[in-house]
């Protein structure tokens, strides 16, 4: 998911933060030029792939909606401080968790975690093998890089039954056409992690939920 921005999988990468509200986004990035000179000085791009994280609290004092804790803010600091971040930009954002503040009996335990890393380092690994077989004859390899053309159209269009909640939510103004093609990206990142040939109404589920952002 060569250079370190280049290695991060177009899958779901998740870390705690205590006392915020983690904001995660699986982005293709975008390709630019190179470098040109521009009058007397000199503009440098470089190509990109990237994985864009976005971190906030859920509210100015932090401690809205957590257990235990007591918010201070007023419910209309509240609104104001969750719209900072304009619709165009949480438009591109794939992902979106709350994560609950770590208890000291988990910060202070041996527990080690379900998965470890080699292990999910061969499921991506696994994962992105399938997405580059199936793309082998166009140039794409990873569904990050796919338009959404052709993830709506064509041999690879959705069931009608598979893509009626994301039908429904567009016909509804609740998701763009930018949002329901990467969706879609996110549904296949899915359906290849769990080795299934295509993504079924479980798989848009979940990726539909994860979008509109989950509940602590």
């Amino acid at each position: 998911m060569s250079s370190a921005s280049e290695s991060v999988p177009p899958s779901v990468r998740t870390c705690l933060n205590c006392r915020q509200r983690l904001v995660l986004a699986v982005s293709g990035g975008s390709s630019m030029p190179p470098a040109k000179p521009s009058g007397q000085r000199q503009d440098t791009r470089h190509a990109a792939k990237y994985v864009q994280k976005l971190a906030m609290n859920p509210c100015p004092c932090g401690n809205h909606g957590v257990r235990g804790a007591e918010c201070i803010c007023p419910p209309m600091s509240i609104r104001r401080y969750s719209t900072r971040l304009s619709g165009p930009l949480r438009d591109r954002i794939d992902i979106d968790l709350q994560v609950s503040r770590v208890a000291a009996s988990r910060a202070m335990s041996d527990h080690s975690p379900s998965m470890t890393t080699a292990q999910a380092r061969k499921r991506v690994a696994a994962a992105r093998e399938r997405a580059a077989r199936r793309w082998m004859s166009m140039r794409w390899r990873r569904n990050a890089e796919a338009p959404g053309t052709s993830l709506r159209q064509g041999a690879l269009r959705p069931a009608p039954a598979v893509r009626a909640p994301l039908d429904r939510a567009l016909e509804r103004g609740a998701l763009t056409l930018r949002g329901y093609d990467r969706v879609l990206r996110v549904a296949w990142t899915m359906a290849d992690l769990a080795e299934l040939d295509r993504p079924g109404i479980d798989e848009v589920g979940r990726a539909l939920l994860l979008r509109r952002g989950l509940p602590r």
